[in-house]
Order: C-alpha cells, then structure tokens, then sequence
C-alpha cells in the first residue's frame, strides 16, 4: 500500500508496481470497461497515441475522456499482450515537467501491427495511479522492415551469375526508364533521406528530387563556418548513427558529406539537378501528375501515389518589402545565399533579423574582418549553447539507448511538454543571467517566448526567434558588432539606412535574415490555391497540442509532410512510412478519416 507522497525507490519494487498496474489496465481495456481505465488515471491525465489505436497522431487529455476513447478505439485496434517490455531500459523512477513519477516501456499487439509504448505512474490516494499513456504503432503484421534477419538475401545477383549483378540493379531502379515511384520525396536534406529509407525497407518504391547538385548540398552550401547548436547524440539518422568519433558539434560539411554516404549506404533512389515544378492530383485514380525538371534541361512526368514534402519547416525564401530596399545600390542577399565573410573584409554590412542566422551570419562576417551591424526587429529569446542550449536534450544524457529516449520523447503530451519547457527556461535563466544582463544594458531586446516556454517552443510553433548564443552576444556587448533596433530606421536609401534622428550607415552589404514564408505558399506555387486549402496549415500547434499537418495523412489525399530537426525526422519518419504503407496495403484511406478524429474528444 501506497501513501499519497512517496514513490518506491528500489528498483524491484518499481517494477512490480508498474507491472500490476499495466495488468490491471490490459483487463480493463480487454473487457472494454471505461469506468475501470478512468479509475486507473488521475483527473489530468493525458494518452498519447502515435497510429497504434487511432491511426493518427493525436492526445486526449483528462481521466474522464481518454477512458471511453481508448474503449471505443479498441474495438477495432484489438490490442492484447501488455507487458513490461524485457529488451528495453527497465522501469525506473524519474522527474517528468517537474514531477516524480514511476516511467516504464511496455510492448502490445493490435489486430494490425506490434506496438510498444510509455506509462508514467504518479502518486495517489492509495497506491501509483496513471499519469501519462503513450501508445505507438511499431510494425504491421506481415509487412515488417527487411532489417535483421528479415533482410533481403539478394539472390538475384548473388545466384544468378548470368544476370546483371548488384550495380546494374541499382542503376536500373534509381533511372526508372519504364516505371514511376510509388511515391516521389521532395528534398534530400535530413527529413527527405530518413523518410526514403524508411520506406525502402518497407518495400516501396522511392525517388528523392533535389534541385542541388548533390545530396548534403542544403547543408554543404550554406555560410562557411556553420556547425550543428546540438550535441551529436540527439542527431543520428534512422539505421545508421553517426561514428563515436564524431566531435560534439558536428560541421555543416561533414554532415552534408554523411548525407551523401546515407544516401548510397541505404541504396536510396535521388535525382539532383532535378526540380520539382509541381503538379495536379486525380481524385478519381488517386495519383498525381508531376512534372519534374531535370539539370540537362529535359523534362520528365511521373503519375506517382504519393508526394512527400520534406523541404523544411518553412517554405520560400522570406524577401520582405522594406521601404526603400529597392533603391539601395549594393548587394543584397537572404541569409540562405550568403555563404562566406572573405569578401567582406573591411566593408560594412547590416543584417536584419536576430535569430540563430541573423548572429552567426554577423559572427561570420565580423571573424573576417567586416564591420557589421545587427537590426533587431523584434525581441529574441537567447541562450547560451551550453548548457542552456542543452537542456532540452537532457533526456539523451540519462543513459538509455537512443531508441529508448526517441520513444519516450514522443510520450510526452502538450500540456506536460510545455511545463517542461517553462521548467528548463527557470534553468536557463540561472546560468544565463550575467550574459542576459548584459545584453539587455546593451540594448539588446529579449523575451522567454509565449508563456515562458523558451526557444524550443518558438521553433515549434514558428520555427525560428531565437539564438543558440555560440559567441555573438559577447560582440554585441563589447561593441565588437553594431546593434539598431527597428524602430530607430526610418528607410533604406542608395547607400544604406537612412536614420529616424538623421544619422546614415552607409554600407556594402545588406543580410535579410528574415526567414521563410510558410509551407502553404510553397503549396500554392506547386500545386495551386485548392490543393494547398485543401492540405491545411502545415506546422505551428493545432487545437489538440500535435503538429499541424505533420507526419501524418492530412487534407489532400497523397500529399504529406516531413519536417524538423534531425532527430524529429529520425523519429517520426518511421510513423510517416507506416502510413504510406498502410494506405499502400488498403489498411487506411488516403483521406484522413475526419469522423473518427472527431470522436477523440481532446481538450
């Protein structure tokens, strides 16, 4: 028996609690007792499921809600077999959004698939009682990746000595001469790449377009001294991690020159050189028609399934209309094209925007000689890259192996997901205080992001706002780079900005690190005004705390989205290719099922 404050500590003990309390939840579900399910849960409680029950993302929040949810859903998903999960890191006790709690893996079976997920057990009246419970769809049945011992044996060339060996075979299925793709990827930076392997193993067949000459050239091509802001471990790619030789904080060309590797390593069908000039979609034979463009200047029209848009959180280059922009006689570049400060040297430059390209782009420019000035056009959330800058990936640091730590990042809700945040911007704010300080006495203006959530949720709801401080603030405060706030400019001119109190800065270069407009304008360039209406607003925060749009069948049928950092497109490519393969197998519609979403009542 339980008192109402206290966990148990050893681990024997952790793990029969936890082990009771998931068989007292599987009897529940199995006899469909929502009375039961909620009297396993605490009031603000939330589930999670990730395809397993509802073959969508989505959460529930609240005993009293996801308890017939679950009922309802099981109908159909069938799931059996809950047990503590033997192979994975064993129940323990840990801090959750500022919470003990009791966290363990735990693995089922659906009527479809094999599933694996999390629960988190808080104290209650009289013993541990449901916190979190995170449902994730791992396999379908009889369509198992071909990894382990399901790989492929290769025995069409390695037995048939008369007939075109491995490399002809390659060759053959990267031209597609006599064939379309099942499904055409846009973009091969990390989402289109992790999204290309995953399918592979699932047996459908794939091409990746990139406009660039070769694969990593998203990376390869940016400014020249740019490295990853996160540490190594939070990076790995699906399948193949990165060597532990790997320094912390990885180059953008090493990075972009891995891609290249993966790519050929998981045998992955890319064109570059190769644009996708958008297309029309056929609801009646559910295909699209495409038309790419090739480098050599042909053309060439696929009927695909399937368009995956894995070209980043955003989409166009942002190119604001600044007044008098268009009079000033230098260069003008998007951050994106500006790659490197040697030509700088001894000029004067103004960069417009403070997040993470804005300063690095100064940095570069200052560390070759040039004087630049930030403008700073609204406030920026700042912290250092260590630790502050880290602490969001702390989970990576406990111990467990990666795909334990992926899997429980994924169990976190949205309610609990923010208070962590808030929680780590506390943190932040203690080691950062005296740089803070500084830059604030400095003129430099900065705010902790929509109720105290930080950077990370700037990225998530906005993607970008913020800088990961690699050296840059301690210019602005010495003076080493100039600093102008918006409000102080009253026009660009011929020669540079034109000042409210009279001053001209005259200069030779002018950086808009000014973003990218969303992914629906991308959409209506390639596709027109109804699909992209069609498809709905892609990242930012829905009403039930998921991503809108991502990784997931969204309004247009056959069009899907890829997007985030390296190890969100690790993680949820994985669900993103079940998908495409159950809709390839007849399992779901194409078209999100609108009916039984609403049914998951969310708050």
């Amino acid at each position: 028996m339980m008192s109402a404050t206290s966990l148990p500590t050893e681990a024997t003990e952790i793990q029969d609690l936890c082990r009771e309390w998931l068989a007292k939840f599987s009897k529940a579900l199995v006899c469909n007792d929502a009375s039961a399910i909620a009297d396993l849960f605490q009031d603000r409680s939330h589930w999670r499921d990730v395809l397993a029950f509802t073959w969508h993302l989505t959460t529930v929040n609240g005993a009293q809600e996801l308890a017939p949810s679950l009922c309802a859903a099981q109908i159909a998903t069938r799931a059996t077999g809950f047990a503590l999960d033997a192979e994975r890191t064993p129940p323990r006790r840990v801090t959750r959004a500022g919470e003990e709690c009791l966290e363990a893996i735990f693995q089922f079976e659906t009527a479809l698939g094999r599933g694996e997920g999390v629960f988190r057990l808080v104290p209650g009246p009289k013993c541990p009682i449901g916190w979190t419970f995170h449902t994730v769809l791992q396999q379908l049945k009889g369509f198992e990746e071909q990894i382990g011992w399901n790989r492929p044996k290769g025995e069409s060339y390695a037995r048939d000595f008369g007939g075109p060996n491995w490399l002809d075979q390659r060759d053959t299925a990267s031209a597609y001469i006599e064939r379309d793709p099942a499904v055409i990827v846009v973009g091969a930076g990390q989402a289109g790449l992790n999204i290309a392997a995953r399918l592979g193993l699932l047996t459908i067949d794939t091409l990746v377009v990139d406009r660039n000459e070769r694969i990593g050239d998203n990376w390869r091509k940016r400014y020249h001294s740019l490295t990853l802001h996160n540490e190594v471990h939070v990076n790995h790619m699906s399948y193949l991690p990165f060597p532990e030789t790997w320094p912390t904080y990885v180059p953008k060309d090493k990075l972009a020159n891995w891609f290249e590797f993966y790519a050929d390593a998981m045998e992955l069908n890319v064109w570059t050189d190769t644009e996708f000039a958008g297309g029309t979609y056929d609801d009646a034979e559910a295909r699209w028609t495409v038309t790419l463009r090739r480098g050599d200047g042909s053309e060439r029209i696929m009927r695909p399934r399937h368009v995956v848009m894995a070209v980043g959180v955003s989409g166009i280059k942002n190119m604001p209309n600044l007044p008098g922009l268009d009079q000033f006689v230098g260069t003008v570049l998007h951050s994106t094209d500006y790659t490197d400060g040697i030509p700088w040297e001894g000029k004067r430059a103004l960069i417009v925007g403070t997040g993470n390209s804005g300063h690095d782009v100064t940095q570069d420019l200052d560390s070759h000689g040039a004087h630049a000035t930030l403008i700073q056009r609204r406030p920026t959330t700042i912290v250092s890259v260590e630790p502050s800058g880290q602490l969001v990936y702390g989970l990576y640091k406990e111990g467990p192996p990666t795909q334990d730590c992926d899997l429980i990042v994924t169990s976190v809700p949205f309610p609990l997901l923010k208070r962590t945040y808030q929680l780590i911007v506390k943190e932040s704010r203690k080691h950062d205080h005296e740089l803070l300080e500084k830059l604030a006495a400095a003129g430099f203006k900065m705010d902790d992001g929509v109720e105290d959530t930080g950077f990370q949720m700037k990225y998530l709801e906005r993607g970008g706002g913020y800088y990961l401080n690699v050296g840059c603030s301690e210019l602005i405060i010495e003076g080493e780079v100039g600093l102008l706030q918006w409000d102080e400019i009253d026009k660009f001119t011929p020669d540079g900005a034109q000042l409210k109190d009279g001053r001209t800065v005259a200069v030779d270069l002018i950086v808009l690190a000014t973003g990218y407009k969303g992914q629906q304008d991308l959409l209506r360039l390639l596709f027109g005004d109804a699909i992209a209406e069609r498809a709905g607003r892609v990242w930012g925060f829905s009403d039930d705390g998921e991503l809108a749009n991502m990784w997931k069948r969204t309004g247009q049928p056959g069009l899907w989205f890829i997007a985030g950092s390296l190890a969100q497109c690790r993680i949820y490519s994985k669900y993103l290719a079940l998908q495409i393969k159950a809709c390839e197998e007849g399992l779901i519609p194409l078209l999100r099922d609108a009916e039984n979403q609403a049914s998951l009542t969310t708050e």
